[in-house]
């Protein structure tokens, strides 16, 4: 079961994580998403237990409950969508773009 693990302190590691959880049961993984550039947690992160009912409990358990000085919001894990756009981000309706009007150009007869 993937369990989803938001409002974690900056300061906290995998480790501190992993043995919140291991208290209810094992755990397989624990993945905390950090900054590309910076290297700072954003906040949130992942655990994997392998026994629903262990993670089940956990997630009961531990949703709302202070962790370093936070109150954690622990669920389910929603499978991860694909965010990308077809259009390449733009917008491409019917619509010729721009704001203003293209100038007309008269025929001078040349």
């Amino acid at each position: 079961m993937k369990i989803y693990v938001g409002n974690i302190a900056r300061e906290s590691t995998e480790n501190e994580v992993k043995a919140l959880f291991e208290e209810f049961g094992t755990v397989e993984s624990v993945t905390l998403i950090r900054d590309n550039y910076t290297k700072q947690l954003k906040g949130f992160g992942f655990v994997e237990m392998p026994n629903d009912d262990e993670g089940k409990n956990a997630i009961k358990s531990l949703n709302d409950q202070l962790f370093n000085n936070r109150p954690l919001s622990v669920s389910v894990a929603k499978p991860k969508t694909d965010n990308k756009r077809s259009d390449g981000g733009f917008n491409r309706g019917n619509r010729s773009g721009g704001g203003y009007p293209k100038p007309r150009r008269y025929n001078s007869g040349y």
